[in-house]
């Protein structure tokens, strides 16, 4: 395999700019940091064209001159499992996606029976990556050679791959449906960076929790959030959701009982102990407010029901067609519209849930089954 050609200065990548603007495909996949900072950031960026393969590093140079190339119309930007680097480039600089390949949803509306890029490559190149670099520090300097080596990986064959994987499509008729799928992954809107202190209901096991318990555990998921902002370290690394919940049930009040409790290192206990035992030592309203507000999100046993017969029919339809079933509607889309229950196709559409190829496809089938539905209101 030749050597890749590194970019980390502004010369370099100028070169490199003018050289994507003369393919019509590039491959492209990020690295990031998530595991080792609390605002994660994209810290590699790699690219392979017809004539070879580049790793740019984006903490060495200004990534904002890169948005005409992803924006373009005439280039298409091949990726694997795109809603993750999307997102990601969305958020840390702005640019917008037209005109993707993306290879994971490629292989699941194909049919394949594994559509990781591992397997894929396992598979269709007899190629086997280093699966220890999953966890590398990617914002680390300097990056080890092994570590480069795996990140080129990432696109070195994806473009050998979308070439099988258009002929596939043709054959089977599904690149129109593909297509779209691409297109809702280029629409994507990348969240805000907003802490949400009522964020503590999603963590397994806190509805269990007596109401003062509750109080107490959205007391550390604050707190562990300060923390983890101030050390620039992700959350579960300051302090886990499992040992939280633990912790709001014990309620250790002293320093020695804190240490002693089981998942509790030196290291949480010197940055954030104190306040910690503050919490448990601090007598705390019951959170009613938030558990009013969690009960809003509620579903109506009708809707239920809705969801259950559409969802249903989704998973006949996917095993007849021999696809996941989110390939045909994710789980997300077909509650959204059992919550909404459209009576018309007029009415599906103003709900704005569809793209339009699902639209074509599915609406009408999708209204006429919540017609079906015993537990309609």
């Amino acid at each position: 395999m030749p050597e890749y050609i590194w970019i980390d200065t502004p010369p370099t990548l100028d070169d490199f700019i003018q050289h994507l603007h003369t393919q019509k495909v590039v491959a492209v996949d990020t690295e990031s940091d998530s595991l080792y900072s609390y605002f994660e950031k994209v810290c590699l960026v790699q690219f392979t064209t017809a004539s070879g393969d580049y790793i740019l590093d984006p903490l060495a140079v200004d990534m904002s001159a890169l948005a005409p190339f992803f924006a373009s119309e005439d280039i298409e930007k091949v990726f694997h499992a795109a809603e993750y680097d999307v997102l990601s480039l969305k958020r840390d600089y702005g640019f917008q996606f037209n005109k993707l390949f993306d290879t994971m949803i490629a292989a699941k509306i194909s049919g394949w029976p594994k559509f990781g890029l591992g397997d894929i490559l396992e598979a269709r190149f007899h190629v086997k990556n280093n699966k220890r670099f999953q966890q590398y520090n990617w914002g680390q300097r300097p990056l080890a050679p092994k570590a480069l080596q795996y990140a080129r990986l990432d696109t070195h064959y994806l473009l050998r791959l979308r070439t099988i994987q258009l002929q596939e499509l043709k054959g089977k008729k599904r690149l129109q449906e593909a297509q779209a799928a691409f297109k809702r992954v280029a629409r994507q809107i990348s969240p805000p960076r907003v802490f949400d202190p009522d964020g503590f209901w999603r963590i397994k096991g806190a509805k269990s929790l007596s109401p003062q318990q509750q109080a107490t555990l959205q007391a550390l998921f604050i707190l562990r959030d300060n923390c983890a902002r101030k050390l620039d370290r992700p959350p579960f690394k300051v302090i886990n959701n499992h040992i939280m919940v633990q912790l709001a049930q014990a309620q250790p009040k002293t320093p020695a009982a804190l240490k002693s409790f089981k998942g509790i290192g030196n290291f949480f206990v010197n940055r954030c102990g104190t306040k910690t035992l503050n919490i448990f030592n601090t007598a705390r309203p019951s959170p009613s407010r938030y558990t009013k507000k969690h009960s809003n999100h509620k579903i109506s046993e009708a809707a239920i029901c809705r969801y259950e017969y559409l969802r249903q029919w989704r998973n006949t339809l996917a095993q007849n067609r021999g696809v996941e079933p989110d390939v045909i509607l994710s789980n997300d889309v077909l509650l959204r519209i059992a919550k909404a229950n459209p009576a018309t196709k007029s009415q599906l559409k103003k709900q704005n849930i569809l793209g339009q190829w699902q639209f074509n496809t599915y609406a009408k089938i999708l209204v006429e089954a919540l017609g079906k539905t015993v537990n309609n209101e």
